[in-house]
């Protein structure tokens, strides 16, 4: 006589719609549900939440920009030839303006290019440094600690022109920096000196900005991270590099592309500090506004299209390089494929009695 054994694992067979399964078969794996798909009410939904911000973009950045390339496709008004006074329209010279700035006026276009890239490199760069610096130091748990944060903040508070203007006094030629310097230096002259007050200048003013973007990043951070890394006998010096430095990392690449973006328009520091049409401080802002102020409008569209251009770049090329960073690493890693793990089948034993 023959009979079938069932595995001790396998669990007993309940009536129900599935009843027509053999016996000691498992049942069959639950498929997952479908996220529901969004429909048509939800996609204008979310349109119309989002159009006023669209809308501010597109007369804030778009509108300006098309108009400003409009503009750099005409030169400058000159005199009708019929009558012998001032043109009331603006004559058609297409790309002209541009062949113009990298030939005529190149190498006062590539000294303000240079320069330009000189103010962001450099200041950005002692920003960061000096900002997480600042923001450890209010970070810190300590009495007045209060005040300290609000003296920190207040050179960021303080408009730009106001800041142009003290500093001017700072670096006069009788100013408290040549006191403490003991010898006479021409800050305000053009030359690199020159560079060197603006570079001061800017960090002063900004670095407090970036300490405060980071500031934001480290009381996210749980202390039982730092009270574990002690007790494994972590340094302060490591603690930094492997617990407050890769967490703080999005914070931080937000202040640097932010303060990246602000130094490539740099115009109102050097202009108030050292002065209009200086070589050594000239950048691309103040060109765009020279021309401008000669009532060259086309020229001055051309520089302030090839500055837009530039910033655009940068910008880009930034998220690009570091686009899964900026967000907290948020689609930095590649999914997985899932394999569907195959249950091993139990086999039915022949039990001959």
């Amino acid at each position: 006589m023959a009979g079938t054994a069932i595995p001790p694992d396998t669990a007993p067979h309940e009536p129900g719609p599935a009843a027509d399964r053999r016996p000691g078969r498992p049942p069959a794996p639950e498929r997952p549900r479908r996220r529901r798909r969004a429909t048509a009410g939800t996609g204008r939904l979310a349109a119309l939440l989002v159009s006023p911000t669209l809308l501010v973009l597109t007369v804030v950045v778009l509108y300006p920009t098309l108009m400003a390339l409009d503009e750099s496709l005409y030169g400058p008004k000159g005199l009708d030839p019929k009558t012998g006074f001032i043109s009331n329209t603006e004559p058609f010279v297409g790309l002209r303006n541009y062949t113009d700035i990298f030939t005529q006026a190149g190498d006062r276009f590539w000294n303000a290019f240079w320069n330009t890239t000189f103010f962001t490199v450099v200041t950005v760069s002692l920003e960061t440094v000096i900002g997480v610096a600042m923001a450890i130091v209010m970070h810190r748990a300590f009495r007045g600690r209060a005040v300290v944060r609000a003296g920190i903040l207040v050179p960021w508070a303080i408009p730009t022109a106001i800041s142009g203007l003290l500093w001017k006094w700072i670096f006069n030629a009788d100013g408290i920096a040549n006191v403490l310097l003991g010898h006479q230096v021409l800050w305000t002259a053009d030359g690199f000196s020159a560079k060197i007050a603006v570079v001061i200048a800017d960090v002063w003013k900004t670095a407090p900005f970036i300490g405060l973007l980071v500031l934001a990043g480290l009381q996210v951070i749980p202390k039982e991270v730092y009270e574990a890394a002690r007790l494994d006998g972590a340094s302060a010096l490591q603690q930094f590099w492997r617990i407050t430095l890769p967490l703080v990392k999005p914070a931080l690449l937000v202040a640097v592309l932010f303060r990246c973006l602000d130094a490539l328009r740099m115009f109102d520091l050097p202009y108030i500090l050292i002065g209009a049409q200086k070589g050594s401080v000239e950048t691309l802002s103040m060109l765009a506004q020279n021309e401008a102020s000669n009532v060259r409008f086309g020229p001055a569209s051309a520089y302030a299209v090839l500055l837009f251009l530039y910033v655009f770049l940068i910008a880009l090329a930034f998220v690009r390089l570091l686009g899964a960073d900026l967000i907290g690493g948020v689609g930095g890693t590649k999914k997985r494929k899932s394999h569907a793990v195959r249950r091993p089948r139990h086999r039915v034993r022949e039990v001959t009695a």
